[in-house]
């Protein structure tokens, strides 16, 4: 999908990509075992595009309402610092992260798929959600993927964002060389 030029210009301004986790990182189901332990599917793909982010200097946050031991995890492994679980009220955790990290809130793109992510969707540079978020999330959003939630979104704005801003050519030819 082609997006607009307006908002592929405030795109090449974001310094700071926050994702909620249910319904964007993952597809939004929740998993558990008969012992209680819950269990979580990421997407391999969106875990490479969040490490191509940081490795060209866009930081990534993780803003969640839920706790679970399965999002540190992963947030771990991708090396992602900015994890906020439990979060009940996440555009005062956004601006307070963006403040931390001297950033205006125009040089933020987040992703949200529910209720509690309105705000930071609506406040930020870039407010994105995803197909498989209600109808009324789609109303609110400056960018809906064409990938779903869990699916690959987040690969999606990854390589937008790569590409808007110009690192595409550059992480294309460090693989084709074989540096990675």
């Amino acid at each position: 999908m082609a997006l607009p030029t307006a908002l592929l210009d405030r795109i090449r301004h974001v310094r700071l990509l926050a994702l909620d986790v249910d319904g964007v990182l993952t597809d939004g189901r929740l998993y558990f075992q008969t012992d209680g332990v819950e269990i979580k599917a990421f997407h391999t793909q969106d875990g490479h595009g969040l490490k191509l982010l940081k490795r060209v200097g866009i930081h990534v946050a993780l803003i969640t309402g839920r706790d679970s031991p399965m999002v540190l995890q992963r947030a771990k492994a991708l090396g992602i610092v900015h994890v906020h679980q439990g979060c009940e009220d996440k555009l005062t955790t956004l601006k307070a992260l963006a403040q931390r990290l001297d950033l205006d809130l125009s040089q933020v793109a987040y992703c949200g798929d529910d209720l509690p992510d309105l705000a930071p969707i609506k406040r930020s540079g870039v407010g994105i959600t995803v197909p498989n978020a209600p109808d009324y999330m789609h109303g609110h959003a400056d960018w809906i993927t064409d990938r779903l939630g869990g699916h690959g979104a987040v690969r999606e704005i990854c390589d937008t964002l790569l590409e808007a801003q110009g690192h595409w050519s550059s992480v294309l030819d460090t693989y084709l060389h074989g540096r990675p």
